[in-house]
């Protein structure tokens, strides 16, 4: 009897990433950070969580964004998924955006793969503590490894604690991106 491949699903928290990559200057090979955590297991589906931009703040960043977004969605199993962008005006009366949503639309995906039995493995882009729970439910309940692959100084310690295994991505100057993998 054949044995059956590990089925790998990839959660990534677009705005941790942007805040980790693009806001920096580096340009990420998507494709390949995908070959890295995926290696030769089966990719089940990639998510990249994201709120589109306002088009009335930057008209041009907006447009950049929305071009970004349907890169993404030219790479094979990879999926945008849209949250809302909340406009909040400060005291000062300038506003801040907040990307609401993601979280749990990340947390449902992570819970639902788990009880349709559609991976084994799933890896969180992230350094977001609010899934630890349905992390932790997965594990037990569903015997599910989780991983996450986390920027240096970008992630929760209790995240990465609650995980099976660890990837740590360097930015590299050469290389663009390598991985550090590891046991926490």
């Amino acid at each position: 009897m054949e044995k059956k491949s590990e089925r790998v699903l990839i959660l990534i928290d677009g705005s941790n990433f942007y805040y980790s990559t693009a806001k920096k200057g580096v340009r990420v090979n998507f494709q390949k950070l995908i070959h890295e955590f995926v290696g030769s297991r089966e990719l089940v589906n990639v998510f990249y969580y994201v709120a589109p931009l306002d088009i009335k703040a930057d008209e041009e960043k907006y447009w950049s964004h929305q071009r970004f977004l349907n890169m993404l969605r030219e790479i094979p199993k990879f999926k945008v998924v849209l949250c809302t962008l909340k406009k909040i005006k400060a005291k000062n009366g300038s506003y801040v955006y907040v990307v609401k949503g993601d979280d749990v639309k990340m947390s449902n995906t992570l819970l639902m793969g788990a009880v349709d039995k559609l991976y084994d493995t799933a890896i969180i882009v992230s350094g977001d503590e609010d899934l630890i729970d349905s992390i932790k439910i997965v594990r037990k309940k569903y015997n599910k490894k989780v991983g996450n692959a986390y920027f240096s100084r970008s992630s929760s310690s209790n995240l990465r604690r609650i995980c099976d295994f660890i990837k740590i991505i360097i930015i590299n100057s050469l290389l663009m991106l390598s991985m550090v993998f590891g046991q926490y």
